[in-house]
């Protein structure tokens, strides 16, 4: 298996969930802007969309999109995912959520927006914050268990705490409990770079 990934990108629930489930992986760094991999070929060549996570099976098979990426960390490992018969779906829906509203709401800080812009995507991510905080069941999103959602929305706080943003109290919670967690620790240690990427 191999990752493609962009150091502090959402691609870092990747590697966080692949080291949770014990699943060993190559990784392959990708600079974002340039479209470039870091052993030099051109990445929109291997991903047409030039975006990360792409995780490529050993069959050859490649998967993009985080929530795909991650469902199917999950599925491979029933640990990382939701239990009871509604589980999958609502694994699903949570990680549908913290990709087309909570990930989406960062955007213009990537693209150095100011004045208005950058304080309108502020509120923007409060806004989701605070729907997150009211349905966190804690210590993480589902409860006790430890999910790829909980890897996916660290990836995110960790933007929050980046760009000066509140992280409620509740989610700050969780967010100082995974920072513990070893497969977290060394997911952030192999990537070791203070430069985010969208």
């Amino acid at each position: 298996m191999k990752l493609y990934y962009s150091p502090g990108a959402c691609s870092l629930a990747t590697r966080i969930s692949l080291h949770e489930a014990g699943i060993a992986a190559e990784f392959e760094r990708v600079d974002l802007r340039a479209k470039i991999t870091e052993t030099g070929r051109d990445y929109t060549a291997i991903n047409p969309a030039g975006s990360v996570p792409m995780l490529v099976l050993d069959d050859g098979a490649a998967i993009t999109e985080n929530v795909a990426v991650l469902d199917l960390i999950a599925n491979r490992e029933p640990k990382l995912g939701v239990g009871g018969p509604l589980g999958r779906t609502r694994l699903i829906e949570m990680l549908s959520f913290l990709s087309t509203e909570l990930h989406i709401a960062f955007k213009p800080f990537w693209h150095a927006a100011g004045g208005t812009e950058r304080r309108e995507a502020a509120e923007a991510v409060a806004k989701r914050l605070d729907l997150l905080e009211s349905r966190i069941v804690e210590p993480y999103l589902f409860g006790s268990d430890f999910t790829v959602a909980d890897a996916y929305l660290f990836v995110m706080l960790r933007w929050a705490q980046a760009f000066g943003l509140t992280i409620p109290p509740r989610l700050l919670n969780a967010f100082e409990l995974v920072s513990e967690r070893s497969a977290v620790q060394q997911a952030l240690a192999e990537e070791a770079e203070p430069a985010l990427n969208d």
